[in-house]
Order: C-alpha cells, then sequence, then structure tokens
C-alpha cells in the first residue's frame, strides 16, 4: 500500500493496485493540486475518522452515463410540485457546509473533513467545483456539490431540508450536463438515490477508459449559471 507524504502532492499509483475494497493510497493532503490529480486518475478521497487520508478507486464503480439517464415519473411530479427555485454556484460554502452537518439517517458523523472542505473550496475558486441548490422562500433547503473535469462531473454529497430538495438539485445537474455534452456523471458508489436515476456499475477498467476519453474534452471553467 503506498503512504502519500502529508506536506507534498504526489502522483498515485496505479488504480489496479488497489486493494480489494477500492484502496489505493493512504495519507497526503486533500489539496486542490491533489484532488485534481485523484479525480484524473479515477481516485476520490474519503477519510475515515482516526486514520490517515485514505484514496479510493472502487470496482465496479457506479455512473450515470448522460445518454442514459432515467427520471422517474413519480420524481418529476415530486420536484415539479414542490416548487423549488434551482440555482447554481450560488452558495458553494453554505452547500458545503450543510452536507458536511445536515444529520443523515443510518450516518453518524462526517467524512467531509475542514480539510476536504478546504480542498474543494479552493477547487470551487479555480471554477473546478460546482453547486447546485434548491431554494425556497429565500432559503437554501437542498443541494448537491462536485468537481468537473473535462466531460465528466463527480458527484460528491448532497443534502436536503425539505422532501424532495436534493433530488430537484440532482436532476438539476442532470439537465444542466446534459445539455453541456458531458459524458457522465461519476457517483462512485452504489445507493438507491442515484439508482433511480440510471447509476449503472461500470467495470474499473471500463470506467477508467472511459474518462480518459472524457479528459480529452476542455473543461467548463469558471462560476456556473443555468443560463451560462
Amino acid at each position: 500500500m503506498t503512504t502519500l507524504d502529508t506536506g507534498k502532492t504526489f502522483d498515485f499509483p496505479p488504480v489496479e493496485s488497489a486493494t480489494e475494497d477500492g484502496l489505493v493510497a493512504v495519507g497526503g493532503a486533500a489539496s486542490p493540486t491533489q484532488l485534481v490529480l485523484a479525480y484524473g486518475q479515477g481516485i476520490f478521497p474519503w477519510p475515515s475518522e482516526g486514520l490517515p487520508l485514505l484514496w479510493f478507486s472502487p470496482d465496479p464503480r457506479w455512473v450515470i452515463p448522460l445518454n442514459g439517464v432515467h427520471v422517474p415519473r413519480s420524481v418529476e411530479k415530486d420536484v415539479r410540485r414542490s416548487r423549488f427555485e434551482i440555482r447554481v454556484d450560488s452558495a458553494f460554502d453554505e452547500v458545503i457546509h450543510r452536507c458536511a452537518h445536515v444529520p443523515r439517517e443510518g450516518q453518524d458523523g462526517t467524512w467531509i473533513t475542514r480539510e476536504l472542505s478546504r480542498g474543494y473550496r479552493g477547487l470551487h475558486r479555480m471554477g473546478l467545483a460546482h453547486s447546485f441548490e434548491a431554494w425556497r422562500d429565500g432559503a437554501l433547503v437542498g443541494g448537491l456539490y462536485g468537481v468537473s473535469l473535462g466531460g465528466a462531473f463527480f458527484g460528491e454529497s448532497m443534502f436536503h431540508l425539505v422532501p424532495h430538495a436534493s433530488k430537484a438539485a440532482f436532476l438539476a445537474l442532470l439537465d444542466f450536463a446534459s445539455a453541456k455534452g458531458f459524458d457522465f456523471v461519476d457517483c462512485q458508489t452504489h445507493s438507491e438515490h442515484t439508482a433511480r436515476f440510471g447509476a449503472q456499475p461500470f467495470p474499473r477498467t471500463r470506467f477508467i477508459q472511459k474518462l480518459r476519453k472524457s479528459l480529452e474534452r476542455p473543461t467548463l471553467y469558471g462560476t456556473w449559471t443555468l443560463e451560462s
């Protein structure tokens, strides 16, 4: 197992060297530079309390191809009836804070550490991390954030304070990414929520091939808006 020096930026070992549960490397820092290197190789950080930073590339990888999005009619109806105002990149810091601190059923604590928050905020300032937000009566009630490189969007985390708010934000992401010609949204691991939108298990080798091809495309930098 490769151990990274906390004070430096390192290239990662090949993802083929990952353990059975997808662990590629241990240690290092979640700096914007290290995060870009990780996502570009199909790796993402997933901290565990009391341990150095852990970096994963699981097999299989759960992905939503944007030519195969399936939105259940019930979800569309729920979102439409809820009448959310959707915004993009208007409250990135608040979204990542809420993702870290809003309690989740069956989950104790958060994997979004202060170090990770700083790293993703740095990526946002670089125009590489983005938030999709659901608002109601001037209040942020749901949202998600992730990282964009080439034709890939890497979803990281989401939250909701009222029913269907995270669904509305996720649907907005899929609509935006499809309209911009993105190839896929990376969901990392399986969840019932993303499976309802068409997330599929890709063998790691297939995912890496698809990622490399997507990274040949230009990255959409900057602050996004629904009209951009």
